[in-house]
């Protein structure tokens, strides 16, 4: 057995190749760049060693220092995780011409499936189906747009050396297919220095099947079962489950047999995926599903696999490259239940998934959050340099519906601030009728994301909640506009029934009701951060207003302690409801205080960069006569 190893990679996959290693006894190295000197698999691994600046083609992507460090360090081996250059044949070869093991497959069997053209072929030579299409040397557009005409639209053209999503475009008719080509062909060359393409069938209710495999150096090559991953966003896939849904024996058998030998057709050996795409108009028919391509690596959805066979994999990879045969013969694998998992993003769903990067100040896991796969923990910062996913959230339960069931509830315990993440989203994407119903494919996401979206602000419960963690709070509960605003103690005023609060930055009404509930405070006062659903949301009030909206007295005051950002009026100014007035920002937010009604701006507080606390008056606006 391998003794030591060095990880060439980063974030989760380190994190979970280093635990593997660790249970087994052996010793690890980690390689970081600038931007991960504090890392979690830093501060993991036995050693660790810097290997560049924070872009990953300056320090994760080249290879000689991953080699060098591996060398100084002592270690045995290499395991390139996934992504990077897990799939670099030309890096697999360096490591093993420098004497040290190459925890993944042959260079030569990376080669053979690198290329979708080539692999192809070689799969229709091992009887693997494929879908139908075109993948001929001649690549002139007039060649191509005949094959696309004879093959029927809608077609799919793929660049030979694309992945990742990139390189791709779906074409719906003749017309469009001369400039869909053009635009493939850039984009192929600009990413992948190769702008050949092939044209493929493309599949109207398409799911995606994968099949791991697993061969070693003994000639044994088995499948353990298969993922469905149809649930994606442009591509990448979001949730991934094993079984598929709707898989009966028959099916399984001829397609896991096809995955096999597809392995076996370039004498692979470690981990691997056999990618299939399925026609699932029908249901699942093993005579409509057809070989995409192989990903030579251990995939991100690799835990789903492992909770319903119970095996490790990475051990098995590390045995195997320890020269060891497979731990165990077809035979003596099984499917154990259901297993689902969802990839937690540091990006915000609002916003058009945007990457949300910056500090985890607050990271919470639900007391029932199953198993977590992170490379990151509370205090870590989620860098721009790399993939902003946070972590894996698998679950295991014996029926589909009981993996869904636990799934949604570790999403919905997640807390992450000030970091805005999808687990709203993916609370709502696994709970959605038609995902429980099996009425899944890869557009999925596209037909229903007005419904995964998570809501601009919480549930009236969710707000009331609010209300009563900023009432309780501790200047907010002794504060004139609390004590006097919402119970209406105050001479002269009216009892007030709604509020006017701050949710992530937006002004609300919600109803004050009855607040007197067991609730928690939150630092620093006058914040509530609220979790439904996944979703977190930031609340704060700052006035009580009187039914109907209105600040009574027209004074704008600090929600929380923090720093004005801007001052948009001036005394004397005529304003409209709903102006910008003053904006603040505190815990990384900036948030707005608008004019309460139409008015006349009577006085300003502090101006602009000034620090202020909390009930602080940053401006009064008096109503207009009449």
């Amino acid at each position: 057995m391998i003794t030591s190893l060095l990880i060439a990679n980063r974030g989760e996959i380190a994190c979970r190749v280093i635990r593997t290693a660790r249970r087994l006894g052996i010793r690890t190295v980690a390689v970081y760049s600038e931007a991960d000197a504090g890392a979690l698999h830093v501060r993991m691994a036995d050693e660790a060693v810097a290997i560049g600046p924070a872009p990953a083609r300056e320090s994760y992507l080249v290879g000689e220092r991953i080699i060098a460090a591996a060398k100084s360090t002592g270690a045995e081996a290499v395991h390139p995780g996934y992504g990077f250059l897990s799939e670099n044949a030309d890096f697999a070869q360096a490591v093993i011409a420098a004497g040290l093991i190459w925890v993944g497959p042959k260079p030569a069997s990376i080669r053979a499936m690198g290329l979708k053209d080539a692999a192809k072929e070689r799969m229709i030579a091992a009887g693997v189906p494929v879908t139908p299409g075109y993948l001929g040397e001649d690549q002139s557009p007039d060649r191509l747009k005949a094959e696309a005409d004879a093959i029927g639209y809608p077609v799919l053209i793929k660049a030979v050396a694309g992945g990742g999503g990139k390189g791709m475009r779906r074409v719906e008719s003749a017309a469009d297919f001369r400039d869909a080509l053009a635009s493939c062909q850039r984009e192929a060359a600009s990413s992948f220095g190769d702008d050949r393409v092939l044209i493929e069938k493309y599949i109207l209710s398409p799911r995606h099947i994968e099949v791991q495999v697993f061969g070693d150096g003994h000639g044994n090559v088995v499948h353990l079962f298969e993922r469905d991953c149809s649930l994606q966003r442009r591509h990448q896939k979001v949730i991934e489950e094993a079984p598929a849904p709707g898989m009966d024996a028959a099916t399984r058998e001829a397609v896991c047999g096809a995955a096999v030998r597809a392995a076996q057709a370039v004498d692979y050996v470690g981990a691997g995926t056999i990618e299939f795409i399925a026609d699932a108009s029908e249901g699942l028919r093993a005579d409509r599903i057809w070989f995409m391509e192989m990903n030579t690596r251990l995939q991100v959805e690799h835990p789903v696999t492992e909770e319903i066979t119970g095996q490790d994999l990475v051990e098995w990879q590390l045995r195997v490259a320890s020269g060891e045969p497979l731990p165990k013969r077809q035979e003596e694998l099984s499917i154990n239940g259901w297993a689902m998992e969802a990839r937690l993003y540091a990006e915000d769903p609002a916003k058009g998934f945007l990457p949300s990067v910056g500090r985890l100040d607050w990271l919470t896991w639900g007391k029932d959050a199953g198993r977590i796969e992170t490379g990151v923990s509370e205090g870590d910062t989620v860098s721009p340099f790399y993939d902003p996913m946070i972590a894996k959230i698998v679950s295991h339960a014996a029926s589909r519906a009981s993996a869904i069931d636990a799934l949604s509830t570790a999403l919905a315990g997640i807390f992450i601030f000030p970091i805005r993440t999808n687990a709203g989203f993916l609370c709502r994407a696994v709970t959605h009728s038609k995902f429980r119903s099996e009425q899944i494919d890869t557009g999925f996401i596209e037909r229903n994301i007005d419904d995964l979206l998570p809501p601009a602000v919480p549930s009236p419960a969710a707000l009331q909640h609010g209300l009563a963690v900023l009432r309780w709070n501790d200047n907010a509960y002794e504060s004139d506009s609390w004590n006097g605003g919402l119970t209406g103690f105050r001479l002269n005023r009216p009892r007030i029934d709604t509020a006017l609060i701050l949710v992530d930055g937006e002004t609300h009404q919600a109803p004050v009701g009855d607040l007197r509930h067991d609730v928690q405070s939150v630092e620093p006062p006058g914040f509530a951060l609220i979790n439904e659903s996944g979703q977190t949301y930031v609340i704060s009030a700052w006035r009580a207003s009187a039914v109907g909206g209105t600040l009574s007295d027209g004074a704008l005051t600090a929600p929380m302690p923090g720093r004005i950002v801007a001052v948009e009026v001036a005394a004397g100014d005529a304003v409209t409801k709903g102006q910008r007035i003053v904006v603040i920002e505190a815990m990384k937010m900036e948030q707005a205080l608008v004019a309460p009604f139409d008015g006349i701006v009577a006085e300003i507080g502090p101006a602009a960069g000034a620090q202020v606390s909390e009930s602080t008056l940053l401006a009064r606006i008096e109503a207009s006569e009449g």
